[in-house]
């Protein structure tokens, strides 16, 4: 559907409104399967809106309003989405957190959200016991005991499944423009941003690209594909293919999380037809020596992003069409390739109903084949994000001169096509993760024997980029890159600890006094800089259990 078809319709809430779409589709096609999860549960689209509707009266009972906001720290899966949907029908704002937070991000987080309700996975509720929790006060907890915060109110699950009761309707009829979500974002020079999502914003940065032409010239996506959602919902990637799913009628296979072992065998047993790949999962399929699961499998379409391998193996081995494109928390897919892209690293173009343009500092376009910043506008109000939660001059800055600015390197050729070059912000991107340099610092400088730290990106020997830190010591200090590791490792999420320290007398600074990052980018990985790899400390994810 074009923006220009959106504008026109744009008091229509069944467009793209949760609880709208959920109540046409059980009117409409009661019967047909809407989620899919890897235990073998289905869920039809009557049986979705029966465990949404139970779920969103557990949450009026206790207190939930329609503009509230509420807090979701769940993993992937039928608690995570019958929460998600349940505060939105509601006309509640649904707030998902990262499962890796802890300590100062968290903290962070959770008073910024204003929230006051938080469910909470059991365990990671233990977490909250170790931070100031702000406007928070009561907790409800899945998948296990109640021991938590003494200070909070505390419920299991089962208030979450009230019976017999039903949910009110909202005082007001929700909107297209009302909030349904505030995604946090990774912070580049300073704590990480709430994203103000709208359901219109939502509903466009999954039909950007779904009524494009595939190789067959039917439409990309359809309401007979099922979209594999294997990233966290606590993220764009994994929010865009259950919502973009449920407005057009189609369905959704959710699994916790990417895995190339078991990739194919999830295709086939829950018959995926879409499926992004992000960073270097598509290699890592590439990659696997061939299984049987792979042959005559359903799948259709991937999505690859970035476009930073030739796919033209892939797609043969694999029987699949491939597609690219540019995407933030904050904006809606303004660049997209056309089917089976060709031009390596290219992002594509200018979709219908955006503008696009690379420029300098002053916001004046350089010339083609210069690289700048990509700034970005819409033709339709409402179809990108509308700020930043709380935080006025990061949205002042981020909108000024009435273009969106991602803060990301580009260049455009002659044809057009626009290229990602790189971050020109400071945020890190490791294994599909946007990491804050001002938060790994934050944790560094906690150590007692650190006076000064710089976290830097450098290039990852496999893909993205790796975290290094570049460290001072206090006087009359030493540091040890291994015991400071060990101190890092149980106040960080996994992805953030960093991989290198380096060890210098002082930090390189401006006369301004800040530190010139751009010197510790150039001359990288030293001779004399510590590897955490080599040390031999490894540092996984936490598994969460019941």
């Amino acid at each position: 559907m074009t923006e220009a078809l959106i504008d026109s319709r744009m008091a229509a809430p069944d467009i793209c409104v949760t609880r709208p779409l959920i109540e046409r589709n059980a009117a409409e096609t009661p019967d047909k399967v809407y989620a899919v999860f890897p235990d073998g549960t289905e869920w039809t689209y009557r049986e979705l809106r029966e465990h949404v509707r139970r779920t969103a009266a557990g949450l009026e009972k206790l207190g939930v309003k329609q503009g509230d906001h509420v807090v979701s720290w769940l993993p992937n899966g039928q608690d995570a989405l019958r929460v998600w949907f349940a505060i939105n029908y509601l006309g509640a704002v649904y707030v998902p957190i990262n499962t890796s937070y802890k300590g100062g991000i968290l903290a962070h987080v959770v008073a910024n959200s204003d929230a006051s309700l938080i469910i909470a996975h059991a365990g990671l509720a233990p977490r909250l016991a170790d931070i100031d929790r702000a406007r928070l006060d009561t907790v409800v907890i899945v998948g296990g005991n109640l021991d938590t915060c003494a200070d909070l109110t505390v419920h299991d699950a089962d208030v979450l499944s009230p019976a017999g009761a039903e949910p009110s309707p909202p005082p007001r009829e929700i909107m297209p423009w009302d909030t349904q979500s505030i995604i946090y974002t990774s912070g580049t020079t300073g704590p990480s941003k709430g994203v103000l999502s709208s359901y219109l914003h939502a509903y466009m940065t999954g039909a950007a690209y779904s009524n494009l032409p595939g190789e067959d010239g039917t439409d990309l996506i359809t309401s007979d594909d099922r979209y594999l959602l294997s990233l966290p919902m606590f993220h764009v990637g994994g929010t865009l293919p259950a919502h973009i799913m449920l407005a057009m009628g189609g369905s959704i296979s959710i699994v916790d999380a990417f895995n190339t072992a078991t990739f194919w065998k999830t295709i086939r047993d829950t018959r995926v037809t879409f499926a992004i790949l992000l960073g270097v999962m598509a290699q890592f399929l590439a990659k696997q020596d061939p299984v049987p699961e792979e042959q005559d499998n359903p799948l259709r379409t991937v999505m690859l992003v970035p476009f930073d391998f030739d796919p033209t193996e892939f797609r043969a081995r694999f029987d699949v069409q491939t597609i690219t494109l540019f995407n933030m928390t904050e904006i809606s897919c303004p660049l997209i390739s056309p089917i089976n892209p060709t031009l390596l690293h290219s992002a594509g173009m200018p979709r219908d109903g955006v503008e696009c343009r690379v420029v300098d500092e002053n916001d004046c376009e350089v010339p083609v084949g210069t690289v700048g910043e990509l700034i970005i506008r819409a033709d339709c109000p409402w179809t990108m994000n509308h700020g930043y939660y709380k935080n006025a001059e990061a949205t002042a800055k981020a909108w000024r001169n009435g273009w969106f600015h991602t803060g990301d390197g580009f260049r455009k050729d002659a044809d057009g096509n626009f290229y990602f070059v790189d971050r020109m912000k400071d945020a890190i991107r490791r294994r599909g993760e946007n990491i804050s340099s001002f938060e790994v610092e934050t944790e560094v400088l906690a150590h007692p024997a650190v006076q000064e730290c710089a976290a830097i990106a450098v290039k990852s020997d496999v893909s993205e980029d790796e975290v290094m830190i570049v460290v001072a010591a206090a006087a009359s200090r030493t540091i040890d890159p291994a015991e400071l590791t060990e101190f890092l490792i149980p106040r960080m999420a996994h992805f953030m600890v960093p991989r290198y320290v380096r060890i210098v007398d002082r930090l390189p600074r401006t006369p301004t006094e800040k530190v010139q990052k751009v010197n510790l980018r150039e001359e990288g990985v030293t001779g004399d800089t510590w590897d955490r790899d080599k040390a031999g400390i490894r540092v996984r994810r936490e598994k969460l259990s019941g």
